[in-house]
């Protein structure tokens, strides 16, 4: 008995993906990421959801609207899914001291708790997730990587009791002030 509880407890921690990642791994990369700045403004993303065995579920593009007013960054992020599902979030995020974040949306399950360090960002909350009609609580474990040239690299992975069920990818673009504009007019 005790080797089957034994053999349960391992089988479950290798499902689980465990991560030993931390934010402060990255605080001398380049360039460093300060989230109001970056997002201040229009932002594109491009992304892709990948169920547990890797296969890609949805692709989508996102648009954000970023305002920073001093104490709130305050993210408006408008979905457009392949399969034409239009879907609209607002983020508040709040600095809470050297690093550390907390953010709040309609649709998590608490605050968002975020450490920010040089390129890097880390946020994991709990995520009331849309699926067939209802909604299903979720982990998420959100790490942002700010890239040369304006791209940043998002990668969320999504766990249920541990158990990994998706990845999310999302590649953040920050155009220039001149495309910002030109693509508002689309």
């Amino acid at each position: 008995m005790f080797r089957r509880l034994l053999l349960l407890a391992a089988l479950f921690t290798a499902l689980s993906g465990c991560s030993n990642m931390k934010p402060e791994q990255f605080a001398g990369q380049q360039p460093t990421l300060v989230l109001e700045d970056y997002f201040q403004g229009t932002t594109r993303a491009y992304g892709l959801v990948e169920d547990r065995f890797g296969n890609v579920r949805r692709t989508f593009t996102v648009d954000i609207s970023g305002d920073w007013d001093g104490s709130t960054l305050t993210l408006t992020e408008d979905f457009l899914w392949n399969d034409g599902e239009t879907e609209q979030r607002i983020w508040r995020l709040r600095r809470q001291g050297a690093g550390a974040w907390e953010g709040t949306t309609d649709d998590a399950d608490g605050p968002a708790l975020g450490r920010l360090s040089g390129n890097a960002f880390n946020m994991v909350y709990d995520f009331n997730l849309k699926l067939d009609g209802r909604r299903m609580k979720v982990r998420f474990d959100d790490w942002m990587f700010l890239m040369p040239d304006g791209v940043l690299l998002n990668r969320a992975t999504m766990t249920k009791f541990g158990i990994h069920l998706a990845t999310v990818t999302i590649a953040f673009h920050k155009a220039p002030a001149a495309g910002r504009a030109a693509h508002a007019a689309e």
